[in-house]
């Protein structure tokens, strides 16, 4: 399915940035329309009550390893994502706006800030807002997300620690992009 052209996000977030990161980075992220990813995952999941509480509210996947689907729909102006592990769909949707990637995962809806460090995309949390109420950023300075390329292979690697709760989730892995 193609649809019609538009700007894709990460390249008009990073600008010229966009230019120096690995073909399969860059690959993921240029292509218009649906494209189905398959590859391997560790899931990694807090077990505190608190924890557990903010892994469903962003509908997190549970803890194992295994292989992992990714749905990307770039449409004008947004992506859907859904992330299937273990027979659990993580959806959810990216758009830009005031400079920052906003992705909303269930109820909650992040702004980050993409940076380009050693040819890889690192996203940091500078926006967190829950049923349209702000949160301190302050409190997701340990949620980290970063994007690379290993032996010809798009790897990830997203890590969420937050006060109180604990560690959330650490899910990493590759996907194979042509």
């Amino acid at each position: 399915m193609n649809l019609p052209s538009a700007p894709q996000l990460f390249p008009s977030l990073l600008g010229a940035a966009f230019d120096a990161l690995p073909p399969r980075v860059r690959a993921l992220h240029l292509r218009a329309g649906m494209q189905r990813l398959h590859g391997e995952v560790r899931v990694e999941r807090g077990d505190g009550w608190l924890s557990r509480l903010c892994a469903w509210a962003t509908r997190l996947p549970p803890a194992g390893d295994g292989p992992i689907a990714v749905e990307i729909t770039a449409l004008p102006g947004e992506e859907r994502w859904t992330r299937h592990v273990a027979g659990h769909a993580m959806p959810s949707r990216l758009w830009a706006h005031d400079g920052l990637l906003c992705e909303r995962l269930g109820l909650v809806t992040f702004g980050f800030r993409l940076h380009v460090v050693d040819e890889a995309i690192v996203w940091r949390v500078e926006r967190v807002r829950v049923f349209g109420l702000a949160l301190p950023a302050r409190w997701f300075r340990r949620v980290d997300a970063r994007e690379s390329q290993q032996a010809e292979r798009y790897w990830f690697d997203v890590a969420a620690v937050l006060p109180l709760a604990g560690p959330l989730v650490r899910y990493r892995g590759w996907l194979h992009v042509p």
